[in-house]
C-alpha cells in the first residue's frame, strides 16, 4: 500500500521521530508506515515484508513500541478531517489490538502452565508418605488444604 503525497502530507507532522522532534529521529517515517500498511494488507509474517522497507525485525519492533505506546491511537484521534486516512490507520489499530490480545493471551496461558506445573510438582513431593495411596493428597491440593 503506498501513501499518497497529500495523505503523508497530513501524516507528516503527526509522526514519532520527525526531524527536528528531540531524541532519535525515524529514518524514513513514510517508508515505516507503508510497511505496516504492506504487512496488514498481505497477513504474512513480519519476516516476509520486502527488503525494500528495510529490515524487517526494526520494522517490527517500531511498530511494537509505537502500539504499546499508543501512537497509532493518537494518529486515528488527530485525523478526524480525513476519513479516508483514518480509515487506513485505523485497519493499523485493529491489527495492533489483535496484536495486544494475542500477548495477553500468551502471557496467561504461560501463567497457568507455571501454576499448573507448580501444583503437580507440589503433589508429586506429598506423594508416597505412609497410609496414603495419593488420591487423597491430590484432591486435598486442588482445593487448598495443602
Amino acid at each position: 500500500m503506498i501513501l499518497r503525497d497529500d495523505q503523508w502530507g497530513k501524516l507528516e507532522p503527526l509522526m514519532v521521530g520527525r526531524k527536528g522532534n528531540p531524541g532519535v529521529s525515524g529514518r524514513n517515517n513514510r517508508l515505516f508506515i507503508e510497511a505496516v500498511l504492506w504487512h496488514i494488507s498481505e497477513k504474512c509474517c513480519w519476516s516476509k515484508l520486502p527488503s525494500e522497507f528495510g529490515g524487517w525485525n526494526s520494522i517490527y519492533m517500531r511498530f511494537r513500541r509505537w502500539n504499546q505506546s499508543g501512537c497509532w491511537r493518537q494518529i486515528v484521534d488527530d485525523l478526524n478531517d480525513d476519513k479516508e486516512l483514518s480509515c487506513l490507520i485505523k485497519r493499523i489499530v485493529a491489527y495492533a489490538d489483535q496484536q495486544t490480545q494475542s500477548a495477553m493471551r500468551r502471557k496467561t496461558r504461560r501463567v497457568e502452565r507455571d501454576v499448573y506445573g507448580a501444583s503437580i510438582a507440589r503433589i508429586g513431593q506429598g506423594a508416597g508418605t505412609p497410609g496414603d495411596n495419593g488420591s487423597e493428597g491430590h484432591w486435598l491440593s486442588l482445593v487448598g488444604a495443602i
